[in-house]
């Protein structure tokens, strides 16, 4: 196999989860072979004849032992079990390359089958899954975390062509930042979904319909101009210092939903400190709203 182009692989799917089936797909259009994948529920067998048409589902074991390169793509706190489980099985032999998924864990994790000869790689697609087949496509826009064993340039390599061939973006993450990198990922589109649904919910009671429609653009020109532009792009109240109206959205939330109230006040927070180093916000201003947010949380 050549360090810049891995050559085709027989791939092994453990499981046919959202991401498992997709990546499996992904490589298969890439012109590798995926010779069998494991999934016990419905919506895995029904994901798998949908993206892995023709590829056989069999037990975890048999996909990976039969597999070039075995790809894991379980559940974070399930990974560590499943890898011990398959190198006690004697499931791993040396050459294979066996990949996880998983966004929190580098390299080590695999290190009971690094035992067996394998190689090591951690790819994390920087997207999320619906497990269908429009992701496949959505994949080869997206950027991959790529992780090998430090100082091994030739396993960087092997990981980095799997993901161009993919059609995705490798972006080198060292194993010792694995775990911010995934909390900043996770803080920002999970909990954008959050935010987002709150809004649409309080409109919503509020009696204004349809929410959704009527925030689908400002709420993609806000994310367009955050990416843009930076802390420069903040507006709103919080950002001009108006902290009578900052007191108002506190009082009409926190008669809707308290938690909400509390979530707008710590956003709120962050939001001047932002607007302050930004030079949007002028000092006196900001402890203004600093000060309107301490009295309403004090109430």
């Amino acid at each position: 196999m050549s360090a810049g182009r891995p050559a085709r692989l027989a791939v092994g799917v453990v499981s046919a989860g959202r991401v498992g089936a997709v990546v499996g797909a992904a490589l298969a259009a890439a012109g590798h072979r995926v010779v069998a994948a494991s999934g016990v529920s419905r919506a895995s067998v029904n994901r798998a004849e949908t993206l892995l048409p023709g590829v056989p589902l069999v037990p975890p074991d048999e996909a990976a032992t039969d597999a070039d390169l075995v790809l894991l793509a379980v559940p974070d706190d399930v990974l560590p079990g499943l890898v011990r489980g398959l190198a006690a099985a004697g499931c791993f032999r040396p050459g294979q390359i066996v990949v996880h998924t998983s966004g929190a864990q580098g390299v080590a994790v695999l290190d009971p089958a690094v035992v067996h000869g394998v190689l090591p790689l951690a790819l994390h697609p920087v997207m999320t899954f619906t497990g269908r087949v429009e992701d496949v496509a959505r994949l080869a826009g997206a950027s991959v975390a790529v992780t090998a064993t430090a100082g091994h340039e030739a396993a960087w390599s092997v990981g980095e062509a799997l993901v161009v061939e993919m059609g995705a973006e490798p972006v080198r993450v060292p194993e010792s930042v694995r775990p911010l990198y995934h909390a900043a990922l996770a803080h920002g589109a999970n909990h954008l979904i959050t935010l987002v649904r709150d809004c649409v919910d309080v409109l919503e009671r509020a009696g204004v319909h349809p929410a959704e429609r009527l925030v689908a653009p400002l709420l993609s020109a806000a994310l367009d101009n955050a990416l843009r532009h930076g802390d420069r792009a903040l507006t709103g109240p919080v950002a001009r210092g108006d902290s009578g109206t900052v007191r108002t959205h506190l009082r009409e939330l926190g008669a809707v939903d308290p938690d909400l109230a509390a979530t707008y006040r710590v956003l709120a927070a962050r939001t001047a400190r932002r607007a302050e180093r930004a030079g949007l916000l002028p000092a006196h201003a900001a402890d203004e709203v600093r000060a309107t947010l301490d009295e309403e949380k004090e109430a």
